[in-house]
Parts: C-alpha cells; sequence; structure tokens
C-alpha cells in the first residue's frame, strides 16, 4: 500500500512525501532521501521490493523537488537563506514523523547521491539519530573545483538573484559525466546502463532541470561542511554505515571517491562500515539492469545490521 501524504514543516513549508506500507508487519523502516533533480516517486521499484520483505519506506520530495516544489519556477532552489540546513532539517522532522507512525520500530536512513550529503550532514548534526544509515552515490571532498564553483554560486548569487538558473555551473558539475560514456546517446547516459530507466528520466518533467545559483551555493557549502574533519568527528562512531556505488559513477570519481570516503571513515575508527562497488553500474544503482540484485545486498546488508541490534538490545536488558 501506498500514499501520498504532506507535512508542515517548522518554518511553515509544505512538505510532499511518500509512504510505502507492507502488508505484513512493519519489520523496520527505510527512510529515502533522493537525489538532485530528481524526486522521491523514482524510487517506487526499491521501495515495493522492501515492502516485499517486511518493510515500510517513507520518501519526501525535498524543497525545490517535486511535488514540494510544485512549480517550474521552485524547481532546483532551497530557499534565500541556510537553504541547506533548512532542508537537511525536514528530512530529521520527517523522522519525527515516521517514529510516530511506526513506534518503537529501527530507522535506517538511504541518501541517494545529493541526498547521501544531507544523510552525512544529519550524522554530523544530529549523531545517533538513525539506526544504520546507507549512502548510495556518494562523493568525497570536491577541493579546489568545489572552492572555485562556490566563489562562482556566490557571485553569481550577487549579481543575478538567487533563483536565477545556473548554466555554467551545471556544466561544471555534470558536463564532463558522459565522457566516459561516448559516443552518448543522451547527456544523461552516466545514470544507468539500462536505456530504459534514462529515458524514464529525460522524460520526467521533474529530472534533470538546471538548479538555481543559490542551491549550488547551498550545495557546494554541504560538501565542504560534510568533508571536514572537525565535522566527522562528531558523527556516531558506533552507527552502521553502507557505501553503495557503481564502479562507473562519475559522482563518485569511478570507485575513487567512494574509495576516499569509506577510508576517511574507517580511519577515525568508525565501527561498523562496509563498502560495496559494482562492476560496470553508473550513478543510479538501483536503476540499473542488476538492480534486483543491488536491492537483495541492500536488504541483507539491513536485515544483518537490525539483527545484530536487537541481539544487542536483548542483552543489555
Amino acid at each position: 500500500m501506498s500514499g501520498n501524504n504532506t507535512f508542515t514543516a517548522s518554518d511553515g513549508k509544505i512538505i510532499h512525501y511518500l509512504s510505502w506500507i507492507p502488508k505484513t508487519e512493519t519489520r523496520a523502516v527505510v527512510q529515502i532521501v533522493h537525489g538532485m533533480a530528481e524526486h522521491s516517486a523514482r524510487y517506487e521499484y526499491f521501495a515495493k521490493f522492501l515492502n516485499k520483505q517486511g518493510y515500510s519506506v517513507y520518501a519526501e520530495d525535498l524543497r525545490g523537488h517535486g511535488k514540494t516544489a510544485g512549480e517550474e519556477q521552485e524547481l532546483g532552489y532551497f530557499a534565500d537563506e541556510n537553504g541547506w540546513f533548512r532542508a537537511v532539517e525536514d528530512v530529521l522532522e520527517l523522522t519525527g514523523i515516521v517514529r510516530e507512525k511506526e513506534p518503537g520500530k529501527p530507522v535506517v536512513l538511504f541518501g541517494h547521491s545529493m541526498g547521501s550529503f544531507f544523510a552525512r550532514t544529519l550524522m554530523i548534526l544530529h549523531p545517533g539519530s538513525y539506526d544504520a544509515v546507507i549512502l548510495s552515490g556518494t562523493a568525497a571532498d570536491p577541493g579546489i573545483p568545489g572552492k572555485v564553483g562556490k566563489i562562482i554560486a556566490k557571485n553569481a548569487v550577487k549579481k543575478s538573484g538567487p533563483r536565477k538558473r545556473n548554466k555554467r555551473l551545471d556544466h561544471m558539475s555534470f558536463g564532463s559525466y558522459g565522457k566516459a560514456f561516448e559516443p552518448n546517446r543522451t547527456k544523461f547516459d552516466w545514470l544507468s546502463r539500462d536505456p530504459n530507466q534514462v529515458d524514464a528520466y529525460v522524460d520526467d518533467p521533474f529530472c534533470g532541470f538546471i538548479c538555481t545559483s543559490k542551491l549550488f551555493e547551498d550545495l557546494l557549502m554541504g560538501l565542504g561542511f560534510i568533508n571536514k574533519k572537525s565535522n566527522l568527528i562528531k558523527m556516531q562512531k558506533t552507527t552502521p554505515i553502507l557505501l553503495v556505488s557503481g564502479e562507473m559513477d562519475p559522482v563518485g570519481e569511478f570507485g575513487k571517491g567512494v574509495r576516499k570516503v569509506y577510508k576517511s571513515f574507517r580511519k577515525l575508527d568508525f565501527q561498523d562500515v562496509t563498502m560495496e562497488l559494482f562492476k560496470g553500474s553508473r550513478h543510479e544503482t538501483l536503476n540499473e539492469t542488476n538492480r534486483d540484485e543491488i536491492g537483495q545486498i541492500i536488504e541483507d546488508w539491513i536485515r544483518d545490521k537490525l539483527q545484530k541490534i536487537k541481539l544487542k538490545a536483548e542483552a543489555a536488558r
């Protein structure tokens, strides 16, 4: 069973979210945070797979995305000020609603791409808020290019306003992603090997749009925030973390960036970090040609971690 829902964020913004509830008793909850220039309905296949395994699934349309944006002019824009942390806080507020609806059930946070950056931000600001965290299609510190991009975004906001769509930064961020897959059929071939999934993305009016200068500024600030060592040490080191990515994902530098993130956690003695890099897979592993296999690997990991959490809780009684 699925449902369209809304909640009012603490600043009065109406946030749309989807829920998929299993027919059987809920074992645990998976809360999904989607990526940049997409929306939560794209995760229905994965959500229904999880339903069959006994999981409830919740996923919001982030600010500036999907039904939360509502209108084309609102796409790709968080807020005039403090947009990154405001949008991140929305995710935590939905978690509060989820815990009320599913009392006593473990909550696993699944963040894809920009959603994984949100998840990492929440792990810093609100350590221990989730029973386990899955980071899909994540990325490492962009370094100097990220700092340059942030300056460009900041200047563009001053010059043309926060809501102006920034084609230059869009090209700087995504323009090179297709090079590894030439000759390209579409400019989004880097998302998946499955042409049907790529076409569905291309044809979706809520996908692939160019974001505003302000969102790019927020995003690049957020990337800097989550990769700072002084922030990483604020995370709860006992939270189980799974990194999932395709070896042909340009966002994760074809595995190199994901390995950097993995090593940064291990270097700080995080107790339970797992990395799964899928050969041949591109950015959207959940929309890949082997998505059923990948979905099962993710569910196996969740099941294992929840069992260990349960045993630990029983031993503590």
